[in-house]
């Protein structure tokens, strides 16, 4: 078997793009157990956010041309006609040289325009000396400041985040419609492959790594996960146990056996699982060339490399992607990175993207990407990284001193 139409990470993006899609039906959950789930219609609201002004401080309802001129020479005097309580309604009108106590939060009376920070003020009996001038609509926070009606809050394919529920919250919503999370089956293949918990390794044996490893990063870009456990390289088996965790699953992840080997079986079960099979067979990128991504009907199948830093690049760059589209993201999480400057000379081949995992330092000038440099097998270069930086396919390299930017590991 042999490589076949290696495509660029670019095209291979772009078939992602066009294949992949949500296809479960919305649900509609609590807002506490909404985080993480992506929005699966737009949100408006109803009413304004907050419903009346308020105080954004403890102090002095007045009016604001009341304390003009007013300082700690020469104050302003008001007098103090109530105290408006928390929780309650301001019923008292506030008229011209008049003022009422308001806690932050309280609603701002009718008449009033400003409010005067408790520590410039001083009561003597119920005379107020006001020490600073105000402008009319200080430290107040207008009915509608927040949130409009009318207002999209929050657009479809929005994933929630702590804050997101809170202004769902806000506008009386204790529930969101979102995308189920999707569905991960993990299954490892190998000869040499044995479970992290076997004690004594016997000779040429190797450590599940990458279920676990590919699962906790599944986890964190909001699936489920079920693992399918370890299968050895026989064809038959191989199919058997794929087609089973395929049913039960939205997205198929099968660790090794993706390369040219001929006991590598993936590209054929990838091909037997279902139309139309194989979109792509190689990745011009290093690490993680021998990458293969197909799909059994609506559901996507990949194939990744057997090495743990290869396997767990590829799923950053190819596997993120295919589950925000199945999650019903439409904001690019991709495009999320951060710019530093590369600390040492980096060559590349042309025509081949490379991705150099990197250590992030705070320096004096800025921040700075420092290579961590490894064999793809090797999973302590990962622990060592922050992230990662492109060398795009038409460049031979990067200088030191260059801009990056650095696309952060979950």
């Amino acid at each position: 078997m042999k490589f076949f139409n290696v495509k660029t990470v670019r095209e291979t993006l772009a078939i992602i793009d066009e294949q992949f899609r949500v296809f479960a039906e919305p649900l509609l959950l609590p807002l506490h157990e909404a985080l993480g789930m992506v929005l699966a219609e737009d949100v408006t609201s109803a009413e304004q956010v907050p419903p009346f002004a308020r105080s954004a401080v403890d102090g002095y309802a007045v009016q604001a041309k009341d304390t003009y001129g007013a300082t700690d020479a020469l104050p302003a005097f008001l007098d103090i006609t109530g105290r408006i309580e928390m929780g309650k309604g301001a019923d008292i009108l506030l008229g011209e040289g008049e003022a009422q106590y308001i806690p932050t939060g309280g609603m701002l009376p009718s008449g009033a325009d400003g409010i005067v920070m408790i520590e410039h003020v001083e009561e003597v009996g119920q005379l107020l000396n006001v020490f600073r001038q105000i402008a009319p609509g200080e430290n107040v926070i207008r009915a509608g400041d927040d949130v409009q009606i009318g207002d999209v809050v929050l657009r479809k394919g929005h994933r929630l985040r702590p804050q997101d529920l809170g202004v769902l919250a806000a506008i009386g919503h204790n529930a969101a419609r979102v995308f189920p999370r999707p569905v991960v089956g993990i299954l490892s293949t190998g000869d040499e492959v044995v479970p992290p918990d076997k004690a004594e390794l016997a000779p040429g044996e190797v450590r599940d790594i990458n279920s676990i490893a590919i699962g906790a990063a599944a986890q964190q870009a909001g699936a489920e996960v079920i693992y399918g456990g370890i299968v050895h390289d026989d064809y038959a088996a191989f199919l058997q146990r794929a087609r089973a965790l395929l049913e039960r699953v939205d997205f198929l992840l099968l660790s090794g056996g993706s390369s040219v080997g001929t006991r590598d079986f993936s590209v054929q079960i990838l091909e037997a699982l279902g139309e139309p099979g194989v979109l792509v067979h190689g990745v011009s990128t290093k690490p993680g060339k021998p990458t293969i991504i197909a799909r059994a009907e609506q559901k996507p199948v990949i194939g990744l490399p057997g090495h743990p830093a290869s396997a767990m690049i590829i799923f950053q760059l190819f596997a993120v992607p295919i589950l925000e589209r199945l999650s019903g993201m439409t904001n690019d999480a991709r495009d999320l990175r951060l710019d530093a400057k590369i600390s040492r000379n980096i060559a590349s081949a042309v025509g081949r993207s490379d991705y150099i995992r990197v250590k992030l330092e705070e320096r004096e000038d800025g921040l700075w990407a420092v290579p961590v440099f490894g064999k793809s097998g090797l999973i302590s270069t990962l622990v060592e990284s922050d992230g990662m930086v492109e060398i795009a396919a038409n460049k031979e390299g990067i200088l030191a001193g260059e801009n990056v930017k650095v696309q952060l590991f979950s």
